[in-house]
């Protein structure tokens, strides 16, 4: 029955597919695994001290290996598709799905204050980078002034306003754990390129989910900035 907008529905065969999300949380977790292995700098540094000729070419590599490992945690979510836990109906799925849009119009628009180069591992190749520990100086986009990760922000919002099977219930659960261990491991590594620079912005501005009385302004967003660029110098 509709309940604050959603259907609760009880889905008779979960305790049958515990296996099965077994299987996919396993899944997921050598996911994330491998992922955050690959991203940390002690990795890299070792792979590059070993190989430096694939030194240019790893953000590259990780970035296929990111999308090929995806593979088999989202075959195993989608071969399992059964009845939903629940529904989002009525005005619920009206408000579900427009924060969703929201979240992916602001996606898109945050691209636009990415390198995409970067990102893609492009200009490390094109300059042959043979740094494991190469950055560039801090930059705060619009949307960083008011969370510190707005690509998870949007992911989150993302899967957690669509219709939930147990098997990707279980997805969005695994997702979300990683989001908040990934992010933290993640501003380790920012910590040690910016230190105190990026600790004064972490105490001003919340991880992953926005806060309306917690943010930076834009002066002080490119004080920050200005900050970062004099201590590469």
């Amino acid at each position: 029955m509709p309940l604050l907008g959603h259907r609760i529905c009880y889905n008779k065969h979960v305790t049958r597919e515990a296996p099965n999300l077994i299987a996919l949380a396993s899944s997921w977790l050598i996911y994330f695994t491998i992922h955050s292995a690959l991203a940390s700098i002690k990795v890299k540094t070792w792979a590059t001290n070993t190989w430096p000729n694939i030194a240019p070419l790893y953000r590259a590599v990780f970035n296929v290996l990111a999308l090929v490992l995806l593979i088999p945690p989202l075959w195993l979510m989608y071969s399992h598709q059964s009845e939903p836990l629940w529904q989002w109906t009525n005005t619920g799925k009206w408000i579900a799905n427009g924060l969703a849009l929201i979240a992916i119009i602001g996606f898109w628009w945050s691209l636009r204050y990415y390198d995409g180069r970067e990102f893609l591992g492009l200009s490390q190749l094109k300059r042959q980078d043979r740094s494991a520990d190469h950055h560039e100086a801090l930059s705060i986009s619009p949307m960083h002034r008011f969370v510190r990760h707005p690509w998870y922000f949007f992911a989150l919002t993302i899967i957690w306003t669509r219709d939930m099977d147990p098997a990707f219930f279980m997805t969005t659960v695994m997702l979300t754990l990683y989001f908040v261990v990934g992010s933290r491991l993640e501003e380790r590594k920012l910590v040690h390129y910016y230190g105190e620079t990026y600790r004064a912005y972490q105490q001003r501005v919340p991880s992953l989910i926005p806060i309306p009385w917690r943010y930076i302004d834009r002066r002080s967003a490119r004080e920050l900035e200005k900050q970062s660029r004099s201590e590469l110098e």
